[in-house]
């Protein structure tokens, strides 16, 4: 029996979620994307509290693609707060963002994340890098067997 694959988008342009998750079901990369709009909402949804406390026992999402600059909390925060809990830190992380700036490359890297893209302002480059990423991620990478569901 195959796995499940939740992924999680946090991303607060909607045009550009709307591409990411485009590209992600033109390819059945992932059974479901879930989408929210800032850090705060991120946080919540991965630690099942706030908005998401029905989320308890839940599977945690296979691959987080996570943009930099974000409302409330932004990205490098919520970066850290899951990396550095024993039960979220082994869920890959890509920062997806329009910063080339070495402070935040760097930055992101002694924060644990996994990959670090600068997203294409072309269309179609855009989508298939999120494919490629998410294919790279969801089907070829391999991750530890904790880190499927919520044990919060």
């Amino acid at each position: 029996m195959e796995k499940e694959i939740d992924i999680l988008l946090v991303e607060d342009n909607e045009h550009e979620a709307r591409l990411a998750i485009m590209g992600l079901e033109s390819r059945n990369l992932a059974d479901r994307v879930f989408h929210v709009e800032d850090g705060e909402e991120a946080l919540e949804f991965i630690f099942a509290n706030g908005r998401y406390d029905t989320r308890h026992g839940q599977r945690n999402p296979k691959l987080i693609l996570l943009d930099l600059k974000l409302p409330k909390v932004n990205g490098l925060e919520v970066l850290r707060e899951i990396k550095t809990n024993a039960r979220t830190k082994s869920i890959p992380i890509v920062l997806l963002t329009s910063s080339q700036e070495d402070r935040d490359v760097v930055m992101g890297y002694e924060l644990g994340v996994n990959s670090y893209i600068v997203k294409s302002i072309n269309f179609s480059a855009f989508c298939k890098d999120i494919v490629d990423v998410a294919l790279y991620w969801t089907v070829l990478n391999l991750l530890p067997a904790q880190q499927e569901t919520l044990s919060l």
